[in-house]
């Protein structure tokens, strides 16, 4: 199963989910990526010891001048305007190459090569806990993360039996897109402010538009005002558990401490949170949470009730 934990917003506690969430399933048998490539954090917590390394890059084009009749042709099939040719030049612009070979295939003087340009690196190994950890990082002043997204997410293949974590970036770019594609669920981390609440329906309506069965939780509770419930409520959105503002908490996490570490008595919250979950994916209710139109409601942490 392949869970993934999403925001709209930054800074609300995604991170602090994920990797409880981690601990709470068994272990050995769960995998933790740290999808967030631009600002990796989750080691900080599960403190995993790397003993894999590979880069990852894309093949951009080379232009061989001495072939090249600047015919613009390689300019023409570019959907991302990476290459335009002025005064009899052509100028490759690799921050805007997406690896896609048009302009090779499509060079009728076969000018063109592909050449490796490293994006970033992949970094896997196991924490003290039996953790698989694996994270991308981004290289500094490179603006796509989508390809070390998708390199991180084919790096280790799901076994059977094997629980997945993908901590997303924050908001609803295309790094997030890729990174929540594929999971059986999104858990979305929202708080109860006005911001908390925009932030929700962006990225609600983005698990909507891929059709995947999805949850909330809110963190921060008691803050703000119901605003939040009163949209997951109407939007058929369950919420699936409340962490209280709690200055205890925030001072635990800025230490780089586990939530369910500080506070044991978060660990049967969580796997109560992994079997919510599974009762969800497993009674296939993800085409209902996909719909305006259904709506289905959590009374209680134990039992869901579904309503027309």
């Amino acid at each position: 199963m392949i869970i993934a934990v999403a925001s709209g917003k930054g800074g609300t506690g995604k991170t602090t989910i994920a990797s409880s969430l981690a601990l709470a399933v068994s272990p050995a048998s769960t995998t933790f990526l740290d999808c967030d490539v631009e600002a990796p954090n989750a080691h900080f917590f599960l403190e995993p010891t790397f003993s894999q390394h590979e880069e990852v890059g894309l093949l951009i084009p080379q232009v061989d001048e001495e072939r090249c009749t600047a015919c613009g042709r390689c300019a023409e099939v570019c959907q991302y305007h990476a290459i335009v040719v002025l005064a009899g030049k052509v100028l490759v612009f690799p921050e805007l190459c997406h690896g896609c070979g048009s302009c090779t295939l499509n060079c009728p003087e076969d000018a063109i090569k592909e050449v490796p340009d490293v994006l970033g690196m992949l970094e896997g190994g196991r924490t003290a806990s039996g953790i698989y950890f694996a994270r991308g990082v981004l290289n500094i002043g490179e603006p796509m993360a989508v390809p070390i997204i998708r390199q991180l997410k084919a790096w280790q293949p799901v076994q059977d039996g094997e629980v997945v974590i993908r901590d997303v970036p924050p908001g609803t770019s295309c790094p997030v897109v890729e990174s929540i594609r594929g999971a059986d669920f999104v858990v979305l981390v929202t708080e109860p402010t006005p911001f908390g609440l925009h932030d929700l329906r962006l990225a609600a309506q983005l698990v909507r538009d891929l059709e995947l069965p999805a949850g909330v939780i809110v963190n921060r509770d008691g803050i703000g005002d119901r605003q939040v419930d009163d949209y997951c409520r109407e939007a058929g959105l369950p919420i699936m558990m409340r962490i209280p503002m709690d200055r205890r908490i925030a001072e635990a996490l800025a230490q780089g401490h586990l939530l369910v570490e500080a506070f044991p008595e978060y660990l049967p919250r969580f796997q109560d949170l992994y079997a919510q979950i599974r009762t969800l994916v497993e009674a296939g209710t993800g085409s209902e949470l996909q719909t305006q139109s259904t709506r289905i409601k959590m009374g209680s942490l134990q039992g869901i009730r579904q309503t027309e």
